[in-house]
């Protein structure tokens, strides 16, 4: 049997999160299994948070060496996924992506044919690098009695697209320009794909031990049962508390639980907080609420003894820069100077240019 704290130094010791790794930030982005990047800023606190020299030009240069991509993975939301696990995944996620489209917004096109979008969506972003209102602009004069909002969802989690980086300083705008990633990678992203091992050991890599129904909650697919079926023989296999079967790499860490957990700062949309069924190896259910919004926004948590124990913002006002950190519950002295020093790394690392700098505690 695995205790929650097993599990936890598990998750933190494969996350990087014990110890800051001497790895390259394309390496680690392979063995975190992709980054969801929702908002540009994310990736890079992520990576700043798990690396020992990570600076924010190290991921820019991928960026523009298309040796990382920003584009629909896992769940249908954005990631940040090396090139090569772009063309791993996208084929194994395509038709989940498809299924999704279609159950939110299938209704809206009254069972129309989904392929002339797909051909129209292929032929748009290869000719142009473009935020989706263009498409939508160009598909409303060729469907003009259709929604087009329900065109453009099916086109961007149809067809493989990626985001265009730009000289911003995450790397991206608020509204990035979009293009078919076959024309972006000068190579064919493959249609679909059924074979589903390779992705479930990277999840287990990345996440494990681990059920059939975590990896289905990090991936958005669903009836894995049967690939860890398949696969049981390279696994190993344990409880949990709950007494649930939990399938693991054999030579991945598990670490012991009383290892040390040094405090760290989460980004927003972090998947260490998204990847489980059951997500109290990390969080608390009855912190869920505040790490997660009702319309699904995943703020910055930061983490004591391994544990998310409250959320973190940072503000700027008159070259002011503030981080203001909400504790779930009273911190120990100790935890709250230790959240103070390397709060205040974190505010020189996106906030370098501040006149000042302020680490505060919400009550």
């Amino acid at each position: 049997m695995l205790t929650r704290r097993q599990l936890n130094r598990a998750l933190l010791a494969r996350q990087h999160l014990l110890s800051r790794t001497k790895a390259t930030p394309a390496d680690v982005i392979e063995q975190l299994a992709g980054m969801q990047a929702q908002v540009p800023r994310p990736p890079f606190v992520g990576l700043w948070t798990r690396m020992q020299k990570f600076q924010r030009e190290d991921l820019l240069a991928l960026y523009r060496a298309r040796k990382v991509v920003r584009a629909t993975a896992m769940r249908g939301t954005i990631h940040l996924l090396t090139t090569k696990d772009f063309l791993l995944f996208r084929p194994r996620l395509a038709d989940m992506l498809v299924r999704g489209a279609n159950s939110i917004v299938g209704k809206r096109l009254g069972g129309a044919d989904i392929e002339p979008f797909y051909k129209a969506g292929r032929e748009f972003f290869t000719r142009n690098s473009a935020p989706f209102e263009a498409f939508r602009a160009a598909a409303k004069s060729k469907w003009p009695k259709l929604d087009v909002r329900a065109i453009a969802y099916t086109v961007r989690l149809g067809v493989p697209l990626v985001m265009v980086p730009t000289g911003e300083r995450w790397g991206f705008s608020s509204n990035a320009d979009f293009t078919f990633a076959d024309a972006w990678l000068r190579k064919a992203v493959p249609a679909s794909s059924d074979d589903l091992d390779l992705l479930v050991m990277r999840y287990l890599a990345a996440f494990g031990p681990a059920t059939p129904g975590d990896a289905q909650t990090w991936s958005g697919l669903r009836d894995l049962r049967p690939v860890f079926e398949r696969l049981r023989k390279k696994l190993v296999t344990f409880r949990d508390e709950r007494k649930r079967e939990l399938f693991d790499l054999p030579k991945a860490p598990r670490p012991d639980a009383d290892t040390p957990a040094p405090v760290r700062f989460l980004p927003e949309y972090d998947n260490v907080a998204l990847s489980h069924d059951d997500r109290t190896r990390i969080i608390a259910d009855e912190h869920r609420g505040r790490l997660v919004t009702k319309n699904l926004i995943v703020v910055g948590g930061f983490t004591v003894d391994g544990f998310i124990a409250g959320t973190w913002r940072v503000g700027v006002k008159k070259k002011v820069a503030a981080l203001r950190l909400s504790p779930f519950a009273k911190l120990a002295r100790s935890a709250a100077a230790e959240l103070v020093a390397e709060g205040e790394r974190l505010l020189e690392f996106v906030e370098a240019d501040a006149d000042a700098k302020v680490v505060g505690f919400s009550k």
